[in-house]
């Protein structure tokens, strides 16, 4: 089914509420919105422009300049709603199903389109018979102006022999009058001259009107149809003006992007603090506004979806500096430091080749993935080193969790970043590299953003890794994780087995939580897309402070937000102080509780619980892809910059692999041999290993005796 259909499935790709926007008085709204493409992809995000009456839809933001998916004209559609965010759009034959983040995303473009529906209708009646719409309407045009001209040449023939007659007519009556008639047939004859004479002033009076009319009307269509010529001149300079500066703005931002920047530096400690307290005062004045209500919810605790305001101080919360940019920077002590390190923004493209996945994995059902010898086709050029690595891409939440002095604030923040290392994962379907025994892989970070991670394999099979990260900026993060995958033929799930650590130095707070599963689906037929799902625990050890996260699965029936993620923040004894919610991919929000209570039972037997909260902070943020990313693995801006050669490292530094730098160069028939190579050679080794191990303990056995 292709994008102008739907179906009765639900959606299969998240994207953040719209970050829709109108200037005051303007007609032009825009923002993300869900459109029903067909069954093997369900929703799919798209960017949705609304101008001039007309509504049209692009993939991404940047085809605005060059390709539009798609344009409804709202003049003659019909528009509906199915539930408490669908939107159904009819027009020529033709129906779309959108779908909002939230209720009340989709009651302003419910209120942005009905809008523009009336202005549309109001100007196609306004130009209807003014704007020939084909080069038929104007040949008619022209016929019937030609018609009315021969009419008026008609009217001035009648006029003159009307004249003519009527004064035939008035000296006949005048010679009448002069004979010698009764005085009766006189009198006759001089009330027909009467009438003769107001039928002739009549007459010219009708016709000189109509002349003047039809002159005016001949005037005022030469002046319409040069207005309408002008203005078809002006839409067609503006269409070419608007297109020329999207394609300018589109490359300004790509060079923007590649040339290196020179911001100012981070807020010193003393603007931190001042900082930090900003959300508190900001939580006091939200007392005295209009509070939110929420619907009671099934599960107890319930989860919420909320909506964030789209301002200035959320973004500002969730900014902090992106990796591989170069600028000047503080450090803590508020000291300005030498301009940073310029990190690279790119790898060389991945090369376009085929391969077929069911021939390979089709043999492979029920084993453990980490056993089976893969080609570098499904492999990106990274370890799962450094995958673990990239899970530091939104450090910052740490670094602003670290200066809160509320437990809670600061559990919602940790939620945020344990949220915030899925959103890497959203098209990375590619497998990384089975790190070796004993391969480490260290990234310094010191002078940039102040931590330093030192990851090591530590077992082979079953395959085990540890990590451990200190910051200089209050923080300590260690996890030890095991990988276990299973492949199903049609998904292959990945479940990472082990605890992660934090700790904040200042107040001792130790927060623990484990990771969800992750699932990769369509492994036999049709686009390879990730899900996660499950819940996590976060607990903090010091206070017995909790939160629940739950990462909803896709369902083709379910009416969530795809990739949706909810939670609730609880104190040590379980009373819920913060709801949390958004999607994995995108971003997250907290919202204050100040007020519960208990419904009534739900469907199946669960006591509701309805929470009012304060409107939503943003905790975090996406950061925008690189450039060229869907060519470059959709490396996230962290990612890239991982294998990137450095001085320095150890001998059994994941940049050193040959494999694997022979892939991210584009040599992947001499990346496949190298990694059989070293596969091998590590098989032997552990024989080698095993065998010494068996010796030395049938000579112990034997020593005993």
């Amino acid at each position: 089914m292709s994008e102008q259909g739907k179906g009765s499935a639900s959606a299969s790709a998240a994207a953040p509420p719209a970050a829709a926007a109108a200037a005051a008085g303007s007609d032009t709204y825009k923002g993300w919105l869900f459109k029903w493409t067909n069954y093997l992809k369900g929703y799919q995000r798209r960017w949705f422009v609304l101008s001039n009456g007309l509504l049209s839809y692009y993939r991404t933001q940047a085809e605005m300049a060059h390709t539009c998916r798609g344009t409804i004209n709202l003049a003659t559609a019909h528009i509906d709603t199915e539930d408490a965010c669908n939107i159904v759009l009819s027009s020529s034959g033709r129906t779309y199903h959108l779908k909002a983040s939230t209720e009340v995303e989709r009651q302003r473009w419910i209120t942005a389109l009905e809008l523009a529906k009336a202005k549309a209708i109001r100007m196609m009646n306004d130009q209807s018979d003014e704007e020939p719409a084909s080069q038929s309407d104007r040949t008619e045009i022209q016929g019937t102006l030609k018609i009315l001209v021969s009419k008026l040449d008609d009217l001035s023939t009648c006029n003159d022999l009307i004249a003519k007659h009527g004064a035939a007519l008035q000296r006949s009556l005048s010679e009448l009058e002069g004979l010698k008639v009764p005085v009766e047939g006189g009198e006759k004859i001089k009330a027909v001259n009467e009438r003769a004479t107001l039928f002739r002033i009549t007459s010219n009076a009708m016709i000189n009107a109509c002349r003047d009319f039809l002159d005016l009307a001949e005037t005022h269509s030469r002046r319409w149809q040069r207005a309408l010529q002008y203005e078809r001149e002006q839409r067609t300079h503006l269409e070419e003006t608007i297109e020329q500066l999207a394609k300018q703005h589109n490359s300004l931002e790509r060079a923007w992007r590649a040339a290196p920047t020179l911001s100012s530096s981070a807020p010193s400690a003393p603007a931190d603090k001042k900082g930090s307290e900003r959300p508190l005062k900001g939580e006091a004045s939200d007392e005295d506004e209009d509070t939110e209500y929420f619907d009671a919810m099934e599960d107890s605790p319930a989860f919420i979806t909320v909506t964030a305001t789209d301002n200035t101080q959320h973004r500002e919360a969730a900014a902090g500096i992106e990796p591989g940019t170069s600028a000047l920077y503080n450090d803590v002590s508020g000291k300005e430091l030498q301009p940073r390190r310029q990190r690279r923004t790119r790898v060389p493209d991945k090369p376009n080749y085929s391969l077929n996945l069911w021939s390979i994995m089709k043999n492979c059902i029920g084993k453990e993935l980490s056993k089976i010898p893969m080609p570098v086709n499904f492999n990106e050029p990274l370890s799962m080193l450094q995958r673990l690595t990239e899970d530091l891409e939104y450090h910052e939440l740490l670094d602003k969790a670290a200066r809160c002095d509320s437990s809670l604030e600061q559990m919602c923040l940790v939620a945020a970043f344990s949220v915030s290392s899925y959103s890497t994962t959203i098209h990375r379907t590619a497998k990384p590299f089975n790190p070796l025994l004993g391969e480490t892989y260290e990234l310094d970070r010191l002078e940039e953003f102040g931590y330093r991670s030192l990851c090591e394999q530590v077992s082979h099979h079953p395959p085990a890794a540890a990590h451990h990260v200190i910051s200089q900026r209050g923080w300590t993060l260690w996890q030890e994780i095991t990988i276990a995958s299973k492949f199903r033929g049609k998904y292959l799930s990945i479940m990472p087995l082990g605890a992660i650590h934090l700790q904040f130095h200042s107040s001792g707070n130790h927060y623990v939580w484990r990771k969800v599963t992750s699932t990769v689906h369509n492994i036999i037929v049709g686009k390879l897309w990730i899900d996660q799902s499950g819940d996590i625990e976060i607990v903090n050890h010091r206070t017995k402070e909790t939160c629940q996260l739950k990462f909803s699965p896709y369902s083709y029936f379910s009416r969530d937000v795809p990739r949706k993620v909810t939670g609730v923040v609880a104190d040590c004894v379980g009373q819920a102080h913060y709801i949390l919610s958004g999607t994995w991919d995108e971003k997250i929000e907290s919202a204050k509780i100040i007020q519960s209570s208990r419904g009534g039972s739900g469907s199946e037997g669960k006591q509701k619980t309805i929470y009012q909260t304060l409107p939503p902070k943003l905790l975090w943020k996406k950061y925008s892809p690189p450039e060229n990313a869907e060519n470059m693995y959709y490396f996230s801006a962290l990612a890239l910059t991982l294998n990137e050669p450095e001085d320095g490292v150890g001998v059994t530094d994941s940049r050193l692999r040959p494999d694997q730098r022979l892939m991210e160069d584009g040599r992947w028939d001499e990346a496949n041999s190298e990694k059989q190579r070293l596969e091998e050679k590590q098989r032997a080794v552990r024989r080698r290993r095993e065998a010494e191990a068996s010796d030395a303990l049938d000579e112990g056995m034997g020593k005993k005796k």
